[in-house]
């Protein structure tokens, strides 16, 4: 992997940066991203910046550790929890949350044993109704694996949803095969498939074929996008990804603000940035392709909605409602 950096990052950075971080980009993504510049490179290239660590970083940004009762599970929420059967990817975001471990251990996979136990976790749980396979990426798993898994989850009866958050569609489609797609197809509760994607640059035929493909086998496609300066931030490239998103059957359903994962301060821009971003977008969008756009709250206290409210209280009962052209109007719902 290294050697087909080479011509696009010096040496030096990509040797500093390897000693600490997980490097990896697909030939998908080289052929996509063009220039070093690019908004694609700006996401997988490594840059000397992930070295300096800002005061406001921490290892574990979400709090993942304070809601791990086993190895493998997250269990933040009554109702879902996370299921992480491994801990790789097949390309690494020089973004990610979870860079302080995902791609640092080897193959990364959950031994049998941990696996039985985390699946027996689940079993147990009985208030959970939905599990999202994530980790790493789950759909870099074998068929075989991944069949156990859903084949395991859908004989438990108190869970109604599987949920998988991958990288693969548009990192590495080549990944998405006929075999993965039967198999998702013969689950007998729903899929969903959240598609992480920042930009419209990462998508071409080969992506298309693979939403094609996965909506042919039942999925239901969602897409979460992280907010990152020099990458997506402006109403322009939001909007374009979005409507993109969109004409090819996936909903946008996440725009995260970026987290404080270590080394990541050069992609962060600020909440008041990110509300008016989306007051631009939201005038040029339908409803259909608007995302809500989520902070998770640093320390595991979860996801909240940062976006901008439109409505403001102005005397006892009457308010102020913001159009999406910035213009103001008086309401007067009528109600207490």
């Amino acid at each position: 992997m290294k050697a087909a950096l080479r011509d696009r990052v010096d040496a030096a950075t990509l040797d500093a940066v390897g000693e600490r971080y997980s490097i990896g980009v697909s030939d998908h993504l080289l052929d996509r991203m063009g220039m070093t510049e690019s908004p694609v490179a700006r996401q997988y290239l490594p840059d000397i910046r992930e070295l300096s660590d800002a005061p406001q970083d921490r290892p574990d940004p979400i709090g993942d550790q304070a809601h791990s009762p086993v190895k493998g599970i997250v269990h933040r929420y009554p109702n879902r929890a996370l299921l992480m059967p491994l801990e790789v990817c097949a390309v690494y975001c020089r973004f990610c949350f979870r860079r302080e471990k995902v791609g640092q251990d080897g193959h990364g996979l959950l031994s049998p044993e941990d696996l039985r136990t985390a699946l027996g976790y689940i079993g147990r749980a009985t208030a959970l109704r939905e599990i999202i396979l994530t980790g790493g990426d789950p759909f870099v798993l074998s068929p075989r694996r991944m069949a156990f898994i859903v084949d395991a989850l859908n004989a438990m009866s108190h869970i109604r949803i599987l949920r998988f958050h991958t990288r693969v569609p548009v990192a590495d489609p080549a990944r998405v095969t006929e075999e993965l797609c039967a198999l998702l197809s013969a689950s007998s509760k729903p899929i969903y498939v959240v598609i992480h994607v920042n930009h419209m640059d990462e998508m071409d035929a080969r992506t298309d074929a693979v939403f094609a493909a996965l909506r042919r086998a039942s999925c239901i496609l969602l897409s979460q996008s992280v907010l990152l300066k020099g990458v997506n931030d402006n109403a322009d490239a939001l909007v374009s990804l979005f409507q993109g998103l969109v004409e090819r059957g996936v909903k946008p359903y996440y725009l995260h603000h970026p987290d404080l994962a270590p080394g990541t301060s050069h992609f962060r821009l600020s909440p008041d940035r990110g509300q008016a971003l989306m007051k631009e977008v939201r005038g040029q969008v339908s409803g259909l392709a608007m995302p809500t756009y989520v902070l998770d709250i640093p320390g595991g206290y979860g996801k909240v909605p940062i976006g901008a409210c439109h409505l403001e209280r102005r005397g006892e009962s009457t308010y102020s409602v913001e159009d999406s052209h910035g213009h103001l109007h008086s309401y007067d719902p009528g109600a207490t």
